[in-house]
Formats: structure tokens, sequence, C-alpha cells
């Protein structure tokens, strides 16, 4: 079928990536690089369109009250959609780290004990989410004025029924993780990752096909439409693998069951916590200014487009491998596997930061400013992206180091750790937005100390289960840094050589200054860490020379 990916290989297709060759059903393992080029190549088409559909919207809304309220609302179901059934949430997750362990051969059927398993995670999930769905659906007004109490009541109002439109998405989130655990145990990485532009499609449809004066709730009613296909086109697939749901309600007599419950139930919560942190943020957000939580949001997927490409092309592939090695005892792999793929997205994160920090603006300019979104707007989003950009490698170190949390079955301990970060994510907002009065840039720095806590935090309680060795993770990390401080600065110059000397349309310049210091920071700092002898760099060099050599033989 179209979207079955093969990503199997010998062993010695994964040896510059570790040098442990466990974990491998039948005789072969999964080629991590290979899965993650895939898996890139993929999110990038699906974030592509995202930004198709971020651009219809900001031409038709704005930074706007509208486009606030939809904003608002959207964060609530989102929690079901993204944070607890998308890729990496904690649906999904379980789903991996327990059916992976029970499927041992990925060509035959699942056996009747696994389906009865996956029949009893559908029925107690569609439950449980269907009673949150009617409490929403009833009580959205309240809900929405809970959350934006410091917004106005036409704000509220707004919001509420934006709110009331999406509850379909509470069911669906739960349902679309667990069937992204089956895909992705069966490799097949394509369609969970291309299915989210269904809903992007359906937005930028509705965007464009309803007049202007009918345009209020069309986001809402889209979202859910796009989210409904979302689902839709994942049930053949797994349904063809073998999955049957035939309702089960035996959720007492199943250690399975019981097993992915211990697993999910802190996991849930701590997505919920981060859903908490962005509360806190929506209620310091909608007093301070019209069109701020919209251009938080805008900057948010700016950041989540590089970041997001990164994380889950590296670390969809790795967890399965990851509860694997739990399984087989073989410590000694997941350090290895760990600190190699970690420092691959350090290695990869670094220069996303300098182009935010230099050339951040003239995308967002670029990219949104257009109809009604202003230069207002687009200084808004930037603010917001600057200080983001301090949270990229927390951001990818946290994200890791929880996988392996989830591969012992622990999701307590990273929901501990993010509950305890609530009151510091409280106290740093007082302190930025009341105290310091930085605005939107106060939020997001906010965000991105509290997501460097919570790394540190966990990056240190992992020797309850097995002992990292961070030496020579951190070592290279200390040298791609001397290597971006250098390339930051080449490249700030270029940029500002740019604003001085050339003068062009808006369009043909942003995309020329872009691509530009884009050229030139990649080279300068691919050139510097060779000279610093940092090993990612000398692998990258290696691989593109072998690969030259081979096409021109």
């Amino acid at each position: 079928m179209a979207d079955e990916i093969n990503i199997n290989g010998n062993d010695d297709n994964i040896n510059s990536f570790t040098e442990n060759k466990k974990s491998i059903p039948d005789g072969k393992t999964t080629s991590v690089l290979k899965a993650a080029w895939i898996i890139a190549v993929v999110t990038i088409v699906s974030k592509l369109i995202g930004f198709i559909r971020d651009i219809v919207i900001a031409n038709y809304y704005g930074a706007s009250l509208v486009s606030d309220a939809y904003y608002y609302a959207y964060q609530i179901p989102s929690l079901s959609l993204i944070l607890l059934g998308g890729v990496g949430g904690p649906f999904h997750s379980a789903t991996v780290a327990i059916f992976s362990k029970l499927i041992p051969n990925l060509n035959e059927k699942p056996a009747e004990t696994v389906n009865k398993l996956y029949s009893t995670f559908m029925t107690a999930t569609t439950i449980f989410f269907l009673v949150l769905s009617i409490i929403m659906f009833i009580f959205p007004r309240q809900i929405m004025g809970l959350i934006i109490s410091s917004g106005s009541q036409e704000m509220i109002n707004l919001a509420a029924m934006h709110l009331k439109i999406m509850t379909p998405l509470l069911i669906i989130g739960g349902i679309v993780g667990i069937y992204y655990g089956i895909l992705i145990i069966y490799r097949q990485f394509m369609l969970p990752n291309l299915s989210p532009i269904i809903m992007s499609a359906a937005i930028i449809g509705v965007c464009m096909a309803v007049p202007d004066d009918k345009k209020g709730y069309a986001l809402a009613w889209a979202t859910t439409i796009g989210a409904i296909l979302q689902l839709v086109i994942q049930y053949p697939n797994v349904r063809k693998l073998g999955f049957k749901w035939r309702p089960n309600f035996d959720f007492f007599n199943n250690p399975n069951f019981k097993e992915i419950c211990e697993l999910l139930f802190p996991a849930v919560l701590s997505s919920t916590v981060g859903q908490i942190h962005i509360y806190v943020d929506m209620f310091f957000t909608s007093s301070i200014s019209e069109g701020a939580w919209t251009a938080i949001g805008y900057a948010n997927r700016v950041f989540q487009f590089p970041v997001g490409i990164l994380v889950t092309a590296f670390l969809v592939p790795l967890f399965p491998i990851f509860a694997r090695l739990v399984a087989e005892k073989d410590m000694e792999g997941i350090r290895k596997y760990f600190n190699k793929g970690v420092g691959v997205l350090f290695f990869a994160a670094l220069p996303i930061i300098i182009g935010i920090l230099t050339v951040g603006m003239d995308a967002v300019r670029l990219i949104f400013e257009r109809g009604a979104f202003d230069s207002q707007a687009t200084f808004m989003v930037t603010e917001a992206l600057w200080f983001l950009s301090v949270s990229i490698l927390p951001y990818v170190f946290r994200d890791s180091i929880t996988r392996v949390y989830y591969s012992f079955n622990d999701s307590a301990t990273p929901f501990t750790v993010a509950f305890s970060s609530i009151v510091l994510k409280y106290i740093l907002n007082v302190l930025f937005i009341n105290k310091l009065h930085m605005g939107i840039g106060g939020i997001t720095l906010s965000t991105s100390l509290v997501t460097l806590f919570n790394a540190c935090v966990l990056g240190i309680l992992i020797s309850k289960k097995l002992t990292m060795n961070y030496k020579e993770l951190f070592n290279n990390l200390g040298k791609m840094l001397l290597a971006g401080f250098i390339t930051f600065g080449i490249c700030f110059a270029a940029s500002y050589g740019f604003d001085c000397y050339v003068h062009l349309p808006k369009l043909l310049f942003g995309v020329l200054k872009i691509s530009t210091v884009g050229i030139i920071c990649i080279i300068v700092y691919t050139a510097l860490n060779l000279i610093l002898k940092m090993q990612y760099a000398e692998e990258l060099s290696e691989r593109l020379t072998n690969k030259i050599k081979s096409k021109l033989s």
C-alpha cells in the first residue's frame, strides 16, 4: 500500500549512528537515519501546508478579536487532538511502549490477546473523552470565562461558541493517538505525519470559500471537519493490519491494560499540566493587547516548523528502539542511542537558533505580512519568536529524555516535574509581565526558562533508572556553541549589510536575504565544526563525500 514504507535494512546501515546492534527483530534493525529522513520529508510537506493555512488565516483575520477567540478556544480541544493524541503524545506513546512488546513479528496479524487489549483501550478512551465532550458542550461559556477572565465579554462569548463547535475533537484525539501508535509500530511513518494536511486543507478551503460576512465561526467548523477526516483516513490501514475494535468493558482483568493505564494516567496528567501552562499564558496575554495571543500562536508555528521536524524525525523512529532496549535490559545501548540522537539534534538545532535571531523578522514578514496582517503584527510575532528560540536546545533534550522515561513505563516522573513547574511559570509571568512589563516577549521567555528547568531536572532524575554519561554529549555541545557564536556574528553582519546596502522589492528582498544568510550560516557553522573536529560535522561531511563519489562513479 502507498502509505507503507519499508525501512528495514541490515546492520551496516546504521553503523555510523550507533555501535549497538541488539534489539533487532527478525535479524534486522530499523535504519534510524533513513526513517528520520522519511519522516522529515513527510513532516516538511505537512508543515508547509500548515504554513499556507496560517498565511490564509492571517490574510483574512490578521491578529484580531475573532482570531484570538478561535485560538483561545482551540487550546482546549487541542489538548486531546495534538498534545494527547498527536505523534509523541501520551496515547501514541503508551500504544508504542506496550504494544511493541506484544507484537514480536510485524509480518503476522496481531494475536487475539493483542486485539482484546486494543478493543479495551479503544472502549475506555471513547468513554472517557465522551464524558469530557459532553461537559465542554454544556458549559463552554463558563470554561472560557474562567480561562480568559480578564478578556472582554465579546471575546468570551465568541470563544465559547468556537469551543462548542469543536467539542468532537476531544473524542477524536485519543483514538487518533492510538491509531498513530499502531502505525508507527508497523513502521508506517508516512500516514501519521501526513494526516494533519487534511485539517489544514479543510481550513484553507473554508476560509477561501465562505463569504467575509460569514467567517465568524468558519475556522471552528473547518477544524472539526478536518479532525473527523484525520480519523477516517487512519482507520483503513489500522483495520488492514488486523486490528478490529469490538467494544470491550473488561477494564479490570487485563494486566496489559492495567500497564497501559499505569503509563498513560501520569502521562495524560503531564500533558494536561503542559496545557495549564498555556492557560496561565492565556490569562496573562488577554490583558496585554488585542491580537497578542494570535501573535504568540503564529510565533509557535514558525518555531515548530524546523524544531518540530527535527524532533519528530529522530524521536519517532528512536522511541520503539528505546522500548525494546529497555525490555532487553540493554542499558549501554540506551545510552549510546540517546547521546548520539540528542547530539545530532543539538548540532542541527543551533543553526535554527541563529536563523531565528538574524532573519526571523524577515521570515515572519515574508510569510504573514499581507492583507489584515500589518507590520505591527509582524513585530509582535517576531518578538515572541526571539525569546522562544532560547528554549530550542532544552526543548530537544527534554523531549528526548522523556521518551527514555516512557520506555521504562515511567510517566509519573515527567508529570511530577511538569506539575512542579506550574508555580515557576506563574511567578515568571508575574515578574516579566506585571513587574518588568516585557509584554509578549515576557510570555515566551518564561516558557523558555520553564523548558530549561524541566530538561535539567529530568536529566538529573533519570539516574534513578540508569546512569547516563553526558560528558561526551556536553563536550560536543561546547564545541558546537563556540562555532555557533562565531557563526552568529558573521550572519548578523551579513544581515545588517543586506538591510543597509540591498534595495529590492519586499518579496525578492526577503527571499534573497533569508537564502543568503542561511547559506552563509550552514557553510560557516559546518566549517568551524570541522575545524574543531566535531564528530557530527565529520560524519555529515563523510556522508556527503561518499554520496558525491557514488554518483560520479
